[in-house]
């Protein structure tokens, strides 16, 4: 499976994927029904999904090589990703390490269509987006 085959299994629920996902290692930004975004990552033994508020996802912009303007342009592409200030809603891990066994980095070398089934999982098991309640002021 590849990214953009993923990305349809997301959108035929309602979820689409995020530029700045990448399937090698796997890590994946979602965004879900509520506008919210989900972060899932394969690191070592870990598989890790975050749920952020929507105003946590920002871009950055690459700066070019050179820059010079003559024959780069001054700056370079842009780049979805998570505000580095951004606290999560909600955390769900898989220690692989406990689950299946793993001894280093086995999550890090996962597939995405094998990564996807504990995408899945893990999605399942977030809280649902905290409500807001307004308060009368007298």
């Amino acid at each position: 499976m590849n990214l953009p085959a993923f990305a349809d299994l997301l959108a035929s629920r309602g979820l689409r994927l995020l530029p700045g996902s990448h399937a090698v290692p796997v890590e994946l930004l979602v965004q879900l029904n509520d506008a919210t975004i989900t972060r899932f990552t394969a690191r070592g033994t870990t598989l890790r999904i975050s749920r952020f508020p929507a105003d946590a996802l920002t871009t950055i912009t690459i700066a070019a090589e050179c820059g010079c303007g003559d024959h780069h342009p001054r700056t370079g592409p842009a780049r979805a990703t998570l505000s580095r200030y951004a606290v999560p809603f909600d955390e769900r891990t898989i220690d692989g390490e406990l689950e299946f066994g793993w001894q280093s980095h086995e999550a890090g070398l996962l597939r995405l269509s094998d990564a996807a089934t504990h995408f899945f999982t893990l999605l399942d098991q977030l809280q649902p987006t905290p409500e807001r309640v307004l308060v009368g002021v007298a």
